[in-house]
């Protein structure tokens, strides 16, 4: 299974900019998209129904705001919308599609805006803990893809030592990587397969990003721990953005286990 997280800077823009063609000459299995900003009655039949996938949305409840969707090629079994917490579910922040063994989530977390604050975001962060404690207790594997709003490594920006009081890379949000990763249990996908430095998904300016400098990696695919086994290819793609984050690439080989 080959999945590819990606934020926009909205869907319709970005369909409107060539992004469905892009995933069509690709073999993802799975798209998760963030950042809509348009709720589904707003998009054009093209950004509705992307040719060879099966294209399912979650709303906010404000305008211009937020939301999330996930292609797949295979149709789910089901798909879930929230998290059953007011802040994710009026944001329109989480969109899961369940397949035989393996579920696939996409997920944006709020960053300190007009609707959030870092109070609000924290919540949100062990709110999101909460429900990972929870999925360890079910027969099936999953994967949650998407914008943390955060880093959780020095590694994982390039000027760290300058962001130790800057929102997303507070100790407070680093603590919450370091119970996911830990007690929790789930794994960082990518760092299963990708040990290389200055990988970045997102960046101040267009500028930065093109050189490469001042970036972050807020954009995580994470999974329960008997798929890590299964990491064999984990990359980004700098050049694939429709909006200021990159695209975060990963393959599982775990299809026979299905």
């Amino acid at each position: 299974m080959r999945i590819i997280s990606l934020q926009v800077d909205g869907l319709q823009q970005a369909v409107d900019n060539g992004l469905y063609q892009l995933l069509e000459s690709t073999d993802f299995d799975v798209v998760a998209i963030q950042n809509l900003k348009a709720k589904e009655y707003q998009l054009s039949d093209e950004a509705l129904y992307p040719n060879g996938y099966n294209a399912y949305f979650f709303d906010a409840e404000a305008d211009n705001y937020s939301g999330v969707a996930i292609l797949t090629r295979e149709i789910p079994k089901a798909i879930m919308t929230g998290l059953a917490f007011p802040q994710c579910d009026t944001q329109g922040r989480f969109i899961q599609a369940d397949f035989d063994h393996v579920s696939v989530g996409s997920i944006l977390f709020p960053a300190v805006d007009e609707y959030n604050t870092l109070e609000d975001k924290l919540a949100f962060q062990q709110a999101f803990l909460d429900h990972l404690t929870k999925t360890r207790r079910k027969r099936r594997e999953f994967i949650f893809c998407g914008n943390f709003e955060a880093s959780h490594k020095t590694i994982d920006l390039s000027d760290w030592e300058s962001n130790q009081n800057t929102p997303g890379f507070l100790p407070a949000e680093r603590a919450f990587f370091d119970q996911m990763f830990g007690p929790v249990g789930y794994v960082d996908a990518f760092r299963e397969a990708n040990f290389g430095e200055n990988q970045f998904t997102w960046w101040p300016s267009k500028e930065d990003a093109r050189r490469n400098i001042n970036g972050w990696r807020k954009d995580f695919q994470i999974c329960t721990p008997s798929i890590r086994q299964y990491v064999v290819d984990a990359k980004l793609d700098t050049s694939l953005r429709f909006g200021d984050h990159a695209a975060v690439m990963i393959e599982y080989d775990f299809e026979d286990e299905d």
